[in-house]
């Protein structure tokens, strides 16, 4: 069963980033942190595309393949994980190579500063296109029906956000039983977040494809 725990939704009309996406074109690298970041970003620039002067940078394969669908082809990709840390570790981004350029972020509101701030400290210019916002829905119930705790063998999940939002949406009379509940993670930090909530059994996917969070289940099942 497919729940949604998560809605992304048009950020806020606001003068300033419009005037920042404007100015996409004095800019040398694009970092996009999701697919979500690749549909709306491009949504708002001006022409609906990048410049193809600019280098195109994407934080995992899901977002890369998101960019490569809208016709732009990404110039550097982790070889290996799908997340900031995974990122910074790509040479492209080294010191050497990023001092002085001037970076533009695309990501959802109050995203995670380690990216922005690692690459500041390696001495590149860094602005933020905040294009998108993640929201709790205001309803779990899934074509009409209430999805319930109680029906549930095992739940994958594949943001700290999802989590939280779980909680909120099911509240303190199911605390317990999501506490209880087996949980797919998709990252070691995703994995000690749910810890901190008092999670109690929770299992690390090698990766966040569906194929890894099948086999995650499947390897709890046996």
């Amino acid at each position: 069963m497919r729940v949604p725990a998560i809605e992304i939704q048009a950020a806020e009309s606001d003068e300033a980033l419009s005037q920042l996406l404007a100015r996409i074109g004095s800019f040398d690298i694009a970092i996009f942190i999701s697919a979500n970041a690749v549909e709306w970003g491009l949504k708002l620039l001006p022409q609906k595309r990048l410049p193809e002067a600019i280098d195109i940078v994407a934080v995992g394969q899901a977002t890369a393949l998101a960019l490569a669908k809208s016709g732009h082809t990404v110039d550097v990709v982790p070889e290996h994980g799908f997340d900031s840390e995974s990122l910074l570790e790509a040479p492209e981004l080294d010191e050497s190579e990023i001092r002085g350029k001037s970076v533009m972020i695309f990501r959802g509101e109050g995203g995670r500063p380690l990216l922005g701030d690692t690459l500041r400290m390696r001495g590149a210019k860094v602005s933020y296109a905040e294009v998108y916002r993640r929201c709790c829905p205001q309803t779990r119930s899934v074509a009409g029906i209430d999805w319930r705790l109680e029906d549930v063998d095992v739940a994958t999940v594949t943001s700290s956000m999802i989590l939280d939002n779980l909680f909120t949406m099911f509240g303190t009379d199911e605390h317990e039983r999501l506490c209880s509940m087996p949980l797919v993670v998709i990252s070691e930090r995703l994995l000690a977040h749910a810890r901190k909530l008092g999670c109690e059994q929770v299992m690390l996917a090698r990766g966040p494809g569906d194929h890894d969070l099948v086999e995650a289940i499947c390897a709890w099942l046996s």
